[in-house]
């Protein structure tokens, strides 16, 4: 009983809470347990990807390990030692009995990035304070404290002066902001280069000589054999694929080990980085919009893929943008680097870090629970089972799905403009995309997921985000991407069973919502060249949207 008697505290790390750096870690406290628990109530909120789950629970496994390494006290504990923790709910009542085992008088948890938990946890330990003040006071714990997660560029507090509920903002304003509060690429309080956004020069399509240059991605061999027998002992729901370690041989399926290709800790993480700054950086602006089918490395192109690292926190994000502000500084500073980064490259990144990623958090929390409801065009049909499985003759979706499910990965116009685009032209229930996206996605959590799904990709919030519905007909797929050459319908028609199915549905949206986005000045130019087509084309694409929406599951 001594032994359990030690520990006065217990410290809560989540999943996606990785940050070897947390001031918690600065000082070896024996009276402290640090807890960091694989649980159903995290794998089941939605229908995860296998490598998903697999990278987390990787990842705490290995903090746990760095953490003891390091001589604080840490209980890791696995699904195996959870069984009994299954409600949603389950983490409160784990916190509760670990204290009760150890009688441990004081809970901390690291503020958490997403509402349901923080609403839980919250909730939690409102009711400690209250029972505290009972006469039972050998009830344990007897309080909880939340302290900041030290992640992120601005804490709640700060983002809270920027972001108010259901109001309209313009991410370029906010980014400018971001880079004069942090002094990124700025001279004498001006950006660099007398420009704030290069994004005018990021959207080159790549051509066949850029396709045979693209690099092969970094990826890792991280064996995960003992985390996917949990899941398969557990009976955990799952979509998407993990490959055995040597491949699809009988031997290999009989008796499979997996590994997977994701950085599970600090190290690879920064090694990700490095390969970034160094091999991609210098085309990730130029191609960051581009598509193709015609690579093995179709999937990766010149992205860092860094944003699992990011949100679970084994890497900050000042770390990165330092990281890719020096390697631009130094190719041009040292004489040997052949290629250079541009300014425009490494704008265009640093963009997506201080820009997008602090802004769609700050909409997140400004606009929690009822962002989770919101659904401006009332979209209600469900979504084709072809996202489950890319059995779809719509090569975009087939490449963007399949790819998905591969890797547990998609470029943001991946996501935006061939997924996202189609579910809104189709009129998808925005509950449903969310889940698919959340569940899809290693790097999606919750508070950078709906902002992009629901106001980004389908604006069903309105405008909150973004200043117009990001729409589009095949054209735009043709013009960034390969995925139309090989494609069983036609990008050039708008009517007739050959036609390309997100032409009409593209014009049957526009049609449908005339009403409420008519008036929005940058979708006045659509409607003008929906007015000037022919009566009997229009008629057409109507007649052919018609027949596709009550066909969309074959399509």
């Amino acid at each position: 009983m001594k032994i359990l008697s030690s520990y006065r505290t217990l410290r809560l790390i989540l999943g996606d809470q990785l940050n070897a750096s947390h001031s918690w870690y600065k000082e070896k406290d024996k009276s402290v347990l640090y807890l960091i628990a694989e649980l159903r109530q995290e794998t089941d909120y939605v229908v995860h990807h296998i490598q998903k789950i697999s990278a987390f629970f990787a990842g705490m496994q290995q903090f746990a390990q760095a953490l003891s390494a390091s001589g604080h006290h840490v209980l890791h504990l696995t699904l195996d030692d959870t069984t009994s923790y299954t409600q949603q709910g389950a983490l409160t009542e784990l916190i509760q009995d670990t204290c009760q085992h150890y009688q441990i008088s004081h809970v901390e948890y690291q503020q958490p990035d997403e509402y349901r938990v923080e609403q839980q946890l919250s909730q939690y330990a409102e009711s400690l304070s209250v029972s505290s003040e009972g006469v039972n006071k050998a009830r344990y714990p007897m309080c909880c404290d939340c302290v900041e997660s030290e992640h992120f560029l601005n804490t709640r507090k700060e983002l809270s002066q920027y972001f108010s509920p259901g109001k309209r903002y313009k991410m370029e304003v906010f980014y400018r902001k971001m880079r004069q509060k942090w002094n990124v690429l700025m001279v004498d309080g001006n950006p660099e280069g007398g420009k704030w956004n290069f994004d005018a020069d990021n959207r080159n399509k790549l051509k066949k000589a850029d396709i045979a240059d693209l690099p092969a991605p970094l990826v890792f061999s991280n064996e995960v054999t003992k985390i996917v027998q949990r899941i398969e002992k557990h009976k955990i729901n799952v979509i998407g694929t993990i490959e055995p370690i040597s491949g699809k041989t009988k031997e290999a399926l009989e008796k499979p080990n997996y590994q997977l290709p994701w950085p599970i800790n600090r190290q690879q993480s920064l090694q990700l980085l490095h390969f970034f700054c160094n091999v991609c950086l210098p085309n990730f602006g130029r191609f960051q919009d581009a598509m193709t089918c015609e690579s093995p490395h179709q999937w990766s192109l010149y992205h860092s893929r860094l944003s699992f690292s990011l949100n679970a926190k084994m890497l900050h994000p000042k770390q990165v943008i330092d990281a890719a502000v020096e390697a631009y500084r130094q190719s041009h500073q040292e004489p040997d680097i052949e290629q250079k980064i541009t300014l425009a490259q490494v704008e265009g990144f640093i963009r997506q870090i201080l820009g997008w990623r602090e802004f769609v958090r700050g909409l997140y929390w400004a606009n929690m629970p009822q962002y989770e409801h919101v659904n401006y065009f009332s979209a209600s049909r469900s979504l084709p089972s072809y996202f489950w499985d890319a059995n779809t003759k719509m090569n975009c979706i087939h490449h963007a799905v399949q790819q998905s499910l591969d890797y547990a990965y998609a470029h943001h116009i991946q996501r935006l403009m061939i997924t996202g685009n189609f579910c809104m032209l189709a009129g998808i229930r925005p509950e449903e995309v969310d889940e698919w996206y959340l569940g899809i996605y290693i790097d999606a959590l919750q508070w950078v997921e709906l902002p992009n799904t629901r106001g980004m990709s389908q604006f069903a919030d309105g405008g909150w985000l973004a200043t117009k519905p990001y729409a589009a007909s095949g054209s735009y797929t043709n013009k960034m991407s390969d995925y139309c050459k090989s494609c069983f319908y036609s990008v050039k028609e708008k009517t007739g069973e050959k036609a390309c199915p997100i032409n009409s549905l593209y014009w049957n949206f526009i049609h449908q919502h005339e009403s409420v986005l008519k008036t929005n000045p940058r979708m006045s130019m659509i409607y003008r060249v929906w007015e000037k087509m022919n009566e009997s084309d229009r008629v057409g694409i109507l007649e052919r949207a018609s027949t596709l929406l009550q066909a969309l599951p074959k399509l």
